[in-house]
């Protein structure tokens, strides 16, 4: 049947510009420009009418396309063509479902006002979350177990779960795009990354994970990345600005993006925990340069000190900042993934930050600490001084006393 339609398009070399020219609305109607950023959709049935006599078959749609605002609309290239019935046939209708919107960023212009397709690039959303400082790995794989996803390498400091319609296959070079499937990449430190989750959908899937959750904080940090599948790809993996660009995403490849993202979005609030450890340590600085002197106690200053030393602990051994991943090591792709992503996201070079103003903060602390020191020590002997003078002053009044006692016994 295909191949009777496609000799009796050859036959009749009927110009397809032309049918879609007649048959689409006054708004789309002008002559083909070059393809812009704006985007329409083609109803989803397409009924084509075949008449024995003349083979010549007619294209309708069962509504008028959907433009955009500006005046010049592109037009889109037809995907699919129904069949056509013999030649002994009466006239009828065939009806073909076309569920997939076509978008104008799709086509490119030959230099004939002729419409070439394009390989779609089909997007992924990626949102990173981080409100807490802890996480039950194992509570939480105890009351998702249907979503759990085995892992496949050693680290233990993360969990992935999947959602939505589970008998999806997730496998090597299997791609996500256009399924129901989401994903959720949760860490014991504290962050969430989410896959293919809408926004609105968001709220519900962090529910799920604060039960679970301890440390909470007062404001939660969140980061948005991008993903592209593009199975016709010459590389693995092409970068862009504030995207990624993949031949395909598998849970190897959501265990890497998630891994960096997660370390991200932590270090970012713990960066911000040091700034906020900085501008205190100035305010200090610059009323000593007022005053000469400073008020703090010896508590706040040890309660600065603590914050210090957890925050630079929990950079180093909680979000394993320095520690390659299993995947990584294993397979090369991944590995140019997760290198292509810290420098996207500077890992190494906030972590440099973030060391610099720990060893201001830490200056700061050993400087205030000698202060508090020297005024412990000139207390103590000012202490020292005042018992001393009070015992010189009850030894001559008891010498007076005894003295003036005996002087007065002898008349």
């Amino acid at each position: 049947m295909w191949r009777s339609i496609d000799a009796h398009l050859k036959a009749i070399r009927l110009p397809v510009r032309a049918i879609l020219l007649s048959q689409s609305n006054p708004c789309c109607s002008l002559p083909l420009p070059k393809p812009r950023s704006h985007h329409f959709s083609f109803p989803k049935t397409l009924t084509v009418y075949s008449i024995s006599t003349s083979f010549s078959p007619i294209l309708s749609f069962t509504g008028r396309p959907h433009c955009g605002s500006s005046s010049t609309t592109s037009l889109a290239f037809l995907r699919c063509v129904s069949s056509i019935s013999s030649a002994s046939a009466p006239q009828q209708q065939t009806t073909v479902d076309w569920n997939e919107p076509v978008s104008t960023s799709e086509f490119e212009n030959d230099g004939n006002n002729r419409p070439v397709v394009e390989d779609s690039k089909s997007s992924i959303t990626v949102r990173a979350y981080f409100f807490s400082t802890s996480v039950d790995l194992k509570s939480l794989v105890e009351q998702n177990k249907p979503n759990f996803i085995p892992p496949t390498s050693r680290m233990t400091n993360y969990v992935v779960l999947k959602f939505g319609n589970l008998a999806e296959p997730s496998g090597l070079g299997t791609c996500i795009t256009g399924r129901n499937s989401c994903y959720m990449v949760v860490f014991q430190y504290g962050s969430i990354v989410l896959f293919n989750v809408r926004e609105h959908e968001v709220d519900d899937y962090l529910k799920i994970v604060r039960k679970h959750a301890s440390g909470l904080l007062p404001e939660m940090r969140k980061d948005e990345y991008e993903v592209r599948e593009k199975p016709t790809l010459n590389t693995w993996m092409q970068g862009g600005l504030d995207y990624i660009m993949l031949q395909f995403l598998n849970i190897d490849g959501i265990r890497i993006i998630g891994s960096v993202l997660g370390q991200s979005i932590a270090l970012d609030y713990y960066g911000r925990q040091v700034d906020g450890m900085v501008a205190e340590f100035t305010d200090i600085n610059r009323g000593m340069e007022k005053t000469g002197t400073f008020s703090m106690d010896s508590k706040k200053l040890f309660q600065l000190v603590g914050k210090a030393n957890s925050n630079l602990a929990d950079v180093i051994l909680k979000l394993g900042l320095f520690e390659r991943s299993d995947i990584a090591w294993k397979d090369a792709k991944y590995a140019q993934i997760w290198e292509y992503l810290r420098d996207e996201f500077e890992l190494t070079q906030r972590f440099a930050s973030l060391d610099f103003k720990l060893k201001f903060v830490e200056h700061n602390i050993r400087f205030l600490q000698e202060i508090l020191q020297n005024r412990k020590s000139d207390f103590l002997e000012w202490l020292i001084i005042i018992l001393i003078s009070v015992e010189i002053i009850i030894s001559v009044f008891d010498i007076s006393h005894r003295s003036g006692f005996k002087f007065f016994k002898l008349f």
